[in-house]
């Protein structure tokens, strides 16, 4: 390691906080220093390449080099480096951006509110559906329903709808008024012996008991990612979409897709809600919005949603909510120029056409010892690790496998994300056939590895 890394890695270990990280080890093992990238690539401070295959946080949609983005940032720079869009102030580029998103999320979501990070989205959310309830003279339509291993952000309404016990352990949450249902996985949670269709009619029951029970007139909204993310790719039994629209809809429960990592192509369609059949009031996106170049986050609403805000607006004289940064005219300019990449090198349908190849891929580890299940679609997928496939036995200690496989996959030159049992992929979406074969080929070796370390520790 060179004298200049070194002391980087020295800095980082006395001084440096980071998330998602057990802190004391950090203290003793520091970090992966990566210094620059290229396409789907990037290198750390001793010059190893390794393939991000899970796009930064599951967001570099274009890769780590898209010039254009650099030159849209240093040409906004230039004109206009700052302006915020409060009290009727705006600027060209979060004109432009709406309007764009408008044009590209489903029919009838027609307005749309930026902040600069999904957490600051999904908090937004709450607090606009408790403010137009509100105004509608319903201020107990407060609740909201999420799921378990549902992710949302970390903010304290955002990290309440999260239904993950690490995100609520000792940060006192859930610190909102919220029920978490059950994950709508069906080879992880069916019954023994039920099928498909009745684990969704069961997860639907379920859905429906919980509002009876607790009174619709108090429920606001109900939450969720189409394909779930952090909680370890989840992907939807076949018709739950479209059960928990029909449900939300009859009780006049606002329906919100979290599109934050599924959002323009990742999962082989524009949007997870259009891959699985339904329209939400409130779709809320970031992430490869502008590949993660630029901070920022949009939620489109529809005119219901909409005008039941406005006319509280009126009523108060005003909307007390906003962010310094909300609509930052350098970040809206590259996601505007990122959306054009998008839709120009057509990387949606990239992502689609590629699926087939990646999914399949994937799936031939689907009987390797230490895999209990391979799932996803698009460009995103899990694969959950267990000791026991037939009865879904997960290793013990819990979360010890996936970590060092994924630590394996490093040594072969490969990033990806432990997620609790189950290791992620969602690399960006310029990546090529030939990329997901070095993918698999590395990820091969590393489960192999993987496979004599847990027979060395008597894991299996």
């Amino acid at each position: 390691m060179n004298q200049r890394s070194n002391s980087l890695h020295a800095s980082d270990m006395a001084h440096s906080m980071h998330p998602y990280t057990n802190m004391r080890l950090h203290e003793e093992k520091g970090p992966m220093i990566i210094t620059g990238g290229n396409g789907a690539r990037v290198y750390d401070d001793q010059g190893k390449e390794y393939i991000e295959a899970l796009a930064g946080l599951w967001s570099v949609a274009v890769g780590f080099s898209e010039t254009r983005l650099a030159e849209a940032a240093y040409e906004q720079l230039k004109k206009l480096p700052y302006y915020h869009s409060f009290a009727h102030k705006a600027h060209e580029p979060s004109i432009r951006l709406a309007e764009k998103l408008v044009e590209m999320t489903p029919e009838g979501l027609n307005r749309v509110f930026f902040t600069n990070s999904g957490s600051e989205a999904n908090d937004t959310v709450v607090k606009m559906a408790w403010f137009l309830n509100n105004g509608l003279g319903r201020p107990e339509k407060k609740k909201f329903l999420a799921r378990d291993k549902g992710y949302h952000g970390i903010t304290i309404a955002s990290g309440s709808l999260t239904g993950l016990v690490g995100n609520h352990r000792d940060f006192d949450l859930p610190a909102i008024p919220v029920t978490h249902l059950s994950t709508p996985s069906y080879w992880r949670y069916s019954n023994e012996g039920e099928t498909e269709a009745q684990f969704t009619a069961r997860l639907l029951k379920e859905l429906e008991d919980t509002i009876i029970d607790e009174g619709p007139e108090t429920i606001a909204a109900f939450i969720g990612e189409p394909v779930m993310g952090a909680g370890g790719v989840m992907t939807p039994p076949e018709g739950y979409w479209p059960g928990v629209a029909e449900i939300c809809a009859k009780h006049d429960i606002l329906l919100v897709a979290d599109e934050v990592i599924n959002g323009f192509g990742r999962t082989g369609a524009r949007f997870g809600c259009e891959k699985y059949g339904f329209t939400p009031d409130i779709l809320v996106t970031s992430k490869q919005l502008t590949s993660s170049y630029m901070p920022l986050a949009a939620i489109v609403v529809n005119d219901k949603v909409y005008d039941a805000i406005a006319d509280n607006t009126a009523k108060l004289n005003g909307f007390g909510h906003g962010f310094t940064a909300s609509g930052h005219p350098v970040a809206c300019a590259v996601g505007l120029e990122n959306l054009a990449i998008i839709e120009e090198q057509d990387l949606m349908g990239n992502a689609e056409r590629l699926e087939p190849i990646f999914q399949n891929g994937l799936r031939k580890f689907a009987d390797h010892p230490l895999v209990g299940e391979v799932r996803g679609v698009g460009l995103i997928a899990g694969v959950e690790m267990a000791k026991d496939r037939a009865t879904r036995t997960s290793f013990e200690p819990a979360g010890k496998v996936a970590p060092k496989v994924v630590e394996f996959c490093a040594e072969e030159g490969l990033i990806v994300r432990a997620v609790y049992e189950t290791v992620a992929f969602c690399p960006p979406m310029i990546v090529t056939e030939a990329d997901v074969s070095e993918i698999l080929a590395r990820f091969g070796r590393a489960l192999d590895k993987a496979l004599e370390w847990a027979r060395a520790e008597g894991l299996l």
